[in-house]
């Protein structure tokens, strides 16, 4: 846990650098929903559902880091809106590629990764203040 806690300080501190990853990861989302994976790829399957859980955990938790910065408490609600924001978009985005569509159960995937980076980057936080305050 010391370790993580290390990690999520030092990207707190280098706030280009948490803004960089996190725009970096909105990119990589846009560049990968433009990809068109051709008819009958839309079924859901392990490997989307990893996709959609694991990129967008990483793109929020980034946007958490970048905007709360371990003690602004009242960004939390601003973070998780442009991450949901952003998952709208991506879905919408998708319904203009060839090969892809606009999924609300994609959507619902999307959201759970935000709100385990909301999770795992609140109990970093209230880990701190019992711990070391």
């Amino acid at each position: 846990m010391r370790r993580l806690i290390k990690g999520i300080k030092f990207f707190e501190e280098e706030t280009k650098l948490s803004y960089f990853i996190a725009i970096a990861g909105a990119i990589l989302i846009f560049w990968i929903s433009a990809q068109s994976f051709g008819a009958g790829t839309s079924k859901t399957n392990l490997l989307s559902i990893l996709y959609h859980i694991l990129f967008f955990f990483f793109f929020s938790f980034f946007v958490f880091i970048s905007l709360i910065k371990g003690n602004k408490y009242f960004m939390f609600l601003p973070a998780s809106i442009i991450s949901a924001i952003y998952a709208i978009s991506d879905e919408v985005h998708q319904y203009f590629v060839p090969g892809r569509s606009c999924n609300i159960q994609d959507f619902l995937l999307d959201t759970t990764g935000i709100f385990l980076a909301f999770l795992i980057y609140s109990i970093t936080i209230l880990y701190r203040r019992t711990r070391y305050n």
